[in-house]
């Protein structure tokens, strides 16, 4: 059988990253992509069998290629800390890893949980983020530091799983806001030159919310739904508030600064 190698990235997911890695036993490789954790992370995946590769942080874009380059498998598996492989998936991933005639990408859907339930719209089903099946070779990352585009490089079109896999996105709420303060603050460094008001901030958010929550018809999952889509908002609302604080901070200096510097 063609080898196969899967790679998480993770920081700071001892809760998640054992029933992850388990998830995956049956592949031939297994590489933890840590940035430093401090709360065991690392030891768990060791416990288990996986490879832990410590790469510092400068953005998901430049994480998953250092992981890239760790996996040395001809086939490639990405999975992240909150998703779980589930048996069906396996199977039809073994299926297209030995067959010589596969494409070289494919996406995978993703069945994701909140509050209890599978969110089945919102935008959260399939769900497809990128290819998380390629051969090695044929698929790398931007630089960007979240949101991070890919380039495909073949001449056959990208396939598709037909089974899904599961996402357990966040725990509780305070993961929720922890999620959307992270990314919102790495967001906010790609649109800093764009300009900015508060007021477009704002508007920004609302469209977030009335995209997952109407659009997308988040309305249909219940609470969860309005929590996803009033989430998008935060996220969207915050990114774009702190690209404004960073184009103004030179101008928003304490009045005991501005009169010092007056006074010099």
């Amino acid at each position: 059988m063609t080898q196969i190698s899967v790679y998480i990235i993770a920081f700071n997911e001892a809760e998640k990253v054992r029933a992850t890695i388990q998830s995956v036993l049956w592949a031939d490789e297994i590489i933890l992509a840590d940035s430093w954790s401090t709360d065991g992370t690392a030891e768990i995946a060791t416990q288990l069998g996986a490879k832990v590769v410590q790469i510092d942080f400068k953005g998901f874009g430049d994480l998953r290629n250092q992981a890239l380059a760790a996996c040395s498998g001809p086939w490639i598996f990405s999975l992240d800390a909150d998703e779980r492989c589930t048996p069906e998936a396996a199977q039809e991933i073994r299926a297209i890893c030995d067959n010589a005639d596969s494409a070289d990408a494919y996406f995978i859907p993703r069945r994701n949980y909140f509050m209890g339930r599978w969110v089945k719209h919102s935008g959260w089903y399939p769900n497809y983020r990128q290819p998380q099946l390629f051969r090695k070779g044929h698929l790398s990352y931007d630089l960007k530091p979240v949101h991070e585009g890919y380039s495909v490089r073949s001449d056959k079109p990208v396939g598709y799983l037909k089974n899904a896999i599961w996402q357990f996105p966040f725990k509780n709420f305070a993961e929720v806001l922890h999620k959307a303060n992270r990314y919102s603050s790495l967001g906010a460094e790609k649109i800093v030159n764009k300009k900015i008001t508060m007021g477009s901030a704002f508007r920004h958010g609302l469209w977030a919310f009335f995209k997952h929550y109407i659009f997308k018809q988040g309305f249909r999952d219940g609470w969860a739904g309005f929590v996803i889509a009033f989430g998008n908002f935060e996220g969207t609302f915050y990114r774009y508030a702190k690209a404004f604080e960073m184009q103004k901070s030179s101008e928003w200096q304490m009045p005991e600064t501005q009169n010092r510097l007056a006074k010099e």
